[in-house]
């Protein structure tokens, strides 16, 4: 704000107008009790508030009002436009900024020297960051259930834990990952339901890529393999999910992994089951007959996961294919100077870019504000240098306006 102090006893009070506040962020959060990105379907342009003007007195305007955009825990967030990482959110209140507020503008308390007392200038604030977002939810589980579709991982996730994922005989019924909690004795761990892969998965098909995204944050993976053969050989169906799982790495194809061999109620699964643990062994894997229909196994199970989730590791995190590149600045940035076909003379630089699109040239102050920058930074000579004459058009920004040198 440009204003000046006129009080009874202050006649000639000199400029006190305040700065403007300060536009808000965009932030992204990470909260504890949602576990889908669903919400945001339908909401996809995020806008947080603008400062407020400053006032008399001195009075600074309030900052904008901040807006966040709220995700589930494990929500890995993406520059579209750059492929940078800018957040990995994996626990209760982790946040980013991924839009800054512009800064506020300046009111004309701040322009007072002793060589210009009662200055009628102010700027106006910046415009804030503008960024689109590519926001990627990873499942957080100790445990991923992973297998071809209809293997019985819903039904064995039913069994141990208390979730209650949709079941039903026929493929991809589960399209989302659910999360279970298991309780053995005093240990407590989460198990993912991960939606079934086929051939072809790492690369896309039957949205495998999406579902083998939510495998990554896994330590252990229990592979349940549909012991009938009705539909494929058991071993040949442990052998393409193992090749997916490789084929899309993140360090999936040598994760810890627990083969559970289903149905073993079934007198075609108690047929094939000594063949197929036998070839496990020999690949120095222990597999486990279960039933997810009786219960049978389970205990062995969750013994055997157990066991390898006390050695496994923690997964990588996730990280950018493009990784930031940052260019360090040269330590005495000099403006350019261009000279256009139709005769105009464009200046190159951006603080005074920013400068010309704050300023309110139809005040003389804010004329003259430019003019001494302009003299400061070495551009009015290098004009007169380069052959600017009177009335030439000079470009800086989107601001044109006819050269007059000083003195005329």
């Amino acid at each position: 704000m440009a204003s000046f102090r006129r009080e009874k006893h202050v006649p000639l009070g000199g400029p006190d107008g305040g700065n403007g506040g300060r536009g808000g962020d965009v932030l992204v959060r990470a909260q504890a009790n949602l576990h889908a990105l669903k919400h945001l379907r339908f909401r996809q342009r995020f806008v947080a508030a603008n400062g407020s003007p400053g006032q008399q007195s001195l009075r600074k305007g309030r900052d904008g009002k901040p807006v966040t955009i709220h995700v589930p825990l494990g929500t890995v967030v993406y520059d579209i436009d750059t492929g940078q990482l800018l957040g990995d959110l994996v626990t209760p209140d982790d946040v980013v900024t991924v839009a800054d507020g512009g800064h506020g503008g300046s009111g004309n308390a701040r322009f007072k020297s002793s060589r210009f007392q009662a200055p009628d200038i102010a700027l106006r604030g910046e415009s804030g960051s503008k960024r689109n977002l590519r926001l990627e939810l990873e499942m957080l589980a100790d445990i991923g259930l992973v297998g071809a579709p209809n293997a019985g991982k819903s039904s064995l996730l039913t069994l141990i834990s208390s979730a209650r994922p949709k079941v039903a005989p026929y493929p991809f019924t589960t399209l989302e990952p659910v999360l279970g909690t298991v309780e053995a004795g005093d240990t407590t761990f989460v198990v993912a339901d991960l939606p079934g892969l086929i051939e072809g998965a790492s690369t896309g098909v039957g949205l495998g890529d999406q579902f083998l995204r939510h495998a990554r944050r896994s330590r252990v993976l229990i592979h349940i393999v549909d012991g009938s053969g009705l539909e494929r050989r058991p071993l040949e169906a442990l052998d393409a999910i193992n090749h997916e799982l490789n084929s899309y790495g993140a360090g999936l194809g040598s994760r810890p992994q627990v083969v559970a061999f289903n149905k073993i109620d079934l007198a075609e699964s108690r047929e094939l089951w000594p063949a197929f643990a036998a070839t496990c062994r020999e690949r120095d894997s222990t597999p486990v007959a279960i039933s997810a229909a009786t219960g049978e196994g389970l205990p062995v199970l969750i013994e055997q996961a157990l066991i390898r989730l006390a050695g496994a590791p923690m997964p990588e995190r996730p990280s950018s294919g493009q990784p930031a590149v940052i260019t360090p600045k040269p330590l005495h940035d000099e403006p350019r100077l261009f000279h256009r076909e139709d005769g105009a003379f464009v200046v190159r630089d951006p603080s005074l870019e920013r400068l010309v699109s704050r300023l309110d040239l139809g005040s003389n102050d804010a004329v003259d504000y430019l003019q001494r920058r302009l003299d400061r930074s070495g551009v009015t000579v290098r004009l007169e240098n380069a052959g600017a004459q009177t009335g030439d058009t000079v470009v800086i920004g989107e601001l044109e306006f006819e050269w007059e040198p000083e003195g005329t």
